[in-house]
């Protein structure tokens, strides 16, 4: 049976992505799937059911990253030995060749246990992108003066929710708690941002369609499995996100984001409340896009001086999806503002305001 050469494509142009945004190790691996689909080796097998997807649907999906992040999951449980020994550590560079070899073996020897992976939707918790949402709750605090509300949708395990408890680098400005366990820094350009804004969390929660139970081990380990192998520092960050989580009893509420959002996020006189979420749009359907949209124009069209609404996001840019950015609506007056462009996984922050 010939490959279809739509999800060929998607694991060729995830592999540059990978090259592009630092895993040469994730490169290499999906650059060989795409060969081993095509031969009609166990990749082939492995993706059976996306067959007869078109480009789209296979990105959608991501296809590619449920591969990948399956025999990453297979060697942070310590399954597959040989795979284990050829992936990357603190203590050595991985070897992406005897990787693939080992990964082959490995699609065979636990391919029903793989499949179950690739059938639960990724989820991530890219700790980092809190240095790029961090300045714009900054300036909602600077901005109205009160303390904050915040929640988070589409949260996963609600990493981000502890967002005032990290420690960030600004490049020449530094904010938060110096004695934090989670340190981000970025590449920043521009001014610095409202770093000696007075900020108070007075209430935060959060939601997912699926939420990541982080007290379930195998669940902790899926988390860890979508984070690219060969970035070590960000293994070792979400792990200490993972642990301060556990230690603030971090829960979020398995919730469809339009009616969760409706039900908790309406405006409070005393406190600016914060809707906020990143890289997350993009899944929405159409219609779910619509409909968020509508009920936040509701929440903001309620909200008054001392009851401001925000909405704070981390998203593709509506007119270049090859832009990230991070953009604030702010009521009463509802403005747009954007007020960066950041890298997507918060490798670098373009600071405008």
């Amino acid at each position: 049976m010939t490959a279809n050469p739509d999800l060929v494509r998607n694991l060729h142009l995830q592999a540059k992505a990978c090259e592009k945004l630092g895993s040469p190790f994730n490169s290499a691996l999906l650059t060989a799937a795409a060969h081993d689909l095509e031969a009609g080796g166990p990749v082939a097998d492995l993706l059976a059911g996306w067959s007869t997807a078109d480009l789209k649907k296979a990105f959608d999906d991501a296809v590619a990253l449920r591969l990948v992040g399956g025999l990453h999951d297979l060697v942070l449980e310590g399954a597959a030995p040989a795979l284990a020994a050829a992936y990357p550590s603190a203590e050595r560079a991985g070897d992406p060749v005897a990787a693939w070899t080992a990964a082959r073996a490995a699609m065979v020897e636990h391919r029903d246990r793989l499949a179950d992976f690739l059938g639960h939707e990724p989820q991530t918790n890219e700790v980092r992108r809190a240095i790029c949402l961090a300045p714009g709750f900054l300036t909602i605090a600077r901005e109205t003066g009160l303390p904050i509300r915040a929640f988070e949708i589409a949260a996963s395990a609600g990493l981000n929710l502890n967002w005032d408890r990290f420690h960030y680098d600004f490049g020449e400005a530094q904010w938060g708690d110096a004695a934090a366990s989670v340190r981000l820094d970025t590449d920043w350009t521009g001014p610095k941002p409202p770093v000696d804004a007075q900020v108070q969390v007075i209430e935060r929660a959060a939601c997912d369609r699926r939420p990541i139970a982080l007290s379930d081990p195998a669940e902790r380990r899926r988390l860890l499995a979508y984070v690219w192998p060969d970035q070590i520092e960000r293994l070792e960050r979400i792990r200490a996100a993972i642990a301060l989580a556990l230690e603030l009893k971090v829960e979020v509420e398995t919730a469809d984001a339009v009616a969760w959002t409706s039900a908790r996020a309406a405006p409070r006189v005393g406190a600016v409340t914060c809707l906020y979420h990143s890289v997350f749009w993009q899944y929405m359907p159409p219609e779910s896009q619509a409909a968020l949209t509508r009920t936040l124009q509701a929440l903001g069209a309620r909200a008054t001086a001392q009851a401001p609404f925000a909405w704070l996001r981390m998203e593709p840019s509506p007119e270049n999806l090859t832009i990230m950015e991070v953009r604030l609506t702010l009521w009463p007056g509802g403005e747009t503002r954007i007020l960066a462009e950041v890298h997507p996984h918060g490798a670098s922050v373009a600071w405008k305001e």
